[in-house]
């Protein structure tokens, strides 16, 4: 579980996203486009799930990429190439199905974008018609942009702040598109509230959505309870029955709560290791 390859992807208005290529090669065999594993920096240190970006099964090595926002997500920003994780789990959760459905858009904010490149390229491959479109803060923010333009038929870019492209939000285009034209499958990923929103803009539409899903999770083996989330009229468990889920069918109301149950004592532990 040697990290083999560091490169800061982006370091700007306090956010950092960083790139990690991790020497693994029997998840690099396995692992699937929307699969996940669980990490732990050091032997002290939580329990956090990251999506596969991309694997290379020649030289046995996972791409991760993860932005900095609590203790660990830092402790692990501070490792280099060379260093060791202390543990890596995985391939977990179930894969995306991956068929040609037609056209499909593809939405994705944030860190998210890392997790929408793997799903882009097998959908690429299977024969759809892929929109993209991506959202971030500001330019600075925004990542994997040429790898995912060069998968896309059309492609968008929105930011908050209007400094690149588009200014707005990802559900202002995905709105335009709706309204135009006649989708087979959207599939988003990215912060809860952005996902809520385009499950009620597809819904109404009858636009088949599948989001991927990123609630609080520690064992991600089905045995803690963290990460449950209402789906229709089941409770089911983000680790092991997702992580993609049917987006008409989450009760968003119930998903943002159980999701900021912590935030306070997370807000603790960061300013008692970060006091200036």
């Amino acid at each position: 579980m040697k990290i083999i390859n560091k490169e800061v992807l982006s370091d700007i208005q306090g956010t950092k996203i960083t790139e990690l290529v991790v020497l693994a090669p029997e998840i690099a065999e396995k692992a699937r486009p929307g699969q996940f594993v669980v990490l732990m920096a050091s032997e002290k240190g939580e329990r956090i799930p990251l999506t596969v970006v991309d694997v290379d099964k020649n030289k046995g090595s996972v791409t991760l990429i993860f932005q900095e926002v609590g203790l660990t997500t830092r402790s692990l920003g501070r490792l280099n190439s060379g260093d060791a994780l202390y543990a890596l789990a995985g391939p977990l959760g179930h894969p995306t199905e991956i068929k040609n459905y037609g056209e499909i858009i593809l939405i994705a904010g944030g860190v998210g974008i890392a997790e929408i490149y793997p799903v882009a390229k097998a959908l690429k491959g299977a024969g759809n018609q892929i929109t993209i479109i991506l959202g971030a803060r500001t330019r600075g923010l925004l990542i994997l942009e040429k790898e995912l333009k060069s998968l896309s038929h059309e492609f968008f870019v929105t930011t908050d702040d209007g400094s690149y492209e588009k200014k707005g939000f990802v559900t202002d285009v995905l709105a335009e598109l709706l309204a135009k034209n006649k989708y087979d499958l959207v599939y988003a990923v990215g912060p809860i509230p952005m996902m809520q929103k385009v499950s009620l803009l597809t819904k109404g539409l009858g636009v088949k959505t599948v989001v991927s899903l990123n609630p609080l999770m520690v064992d991600a083996t089905g045995m803690c309870g963290s990460c449950r989330v209402s789906v229709g009229n089941e409770v089911k468990f983000s680790c092991v029955d997702g992580p993609e889920f049917d987006a008409g069918l989450i009760d968003w109301d119930e998903l943002i709560k159980r999701n900021s149950v912590y935030l306070d004592k997370e807000k603790h532990i960061c300013r008692l290791n970060n006091p200036s």
